[in-house]
């Protein structure tokens, strides 16, 4: 039971890291596009991180699979919202971030 408790303990705190992670992501990142890169990859991590951790925790199979629902809505609103976002910097005439070359010179 301690060894469960402590896999639980780590997957929520694992996910909390990626919610962290993505959140200085929106911060950090120089344009819409990276930005919208970050925090749908790390947030869908980190919420599955979480999901995983209230699974090991879960009374019942219904409960179970509420928590499986909710994480696969949130997927797919995740991926909804990420390309609307996109679609409207594109329509918008926003160019995605490039690089200098500072190595060659």
């Amino acid at each position: 039971m301690i060894l469960i408790d402590l896999l639980q303990a780590l997957l929520l705190l694992a996910g909390v890291g990626f919610f962290f992670v993505g959140t200085l992501g929106i911060l950090r990142f120089p344009d819409v596009y990276t930005r919208i890169h970050a925090l749908t990859k790390a947030d869908n991590l980190g919420l599955g991180l979480i999901v995983f951790g209230l699974l090991l925790g879960a009374d019942s199979i219904p409960v179970a699979l509420k928590l499986l629902l909710v994480w696969g809505l949130a997927l797919l609103a995740s991926a909804t919202a990420g390309y609307l976002v996109a679609r409207a910097a594109r329509r918008r005439g926003l160019r995605p971030w490039k690089a200098r070359n500072w190595g060659n010179g």
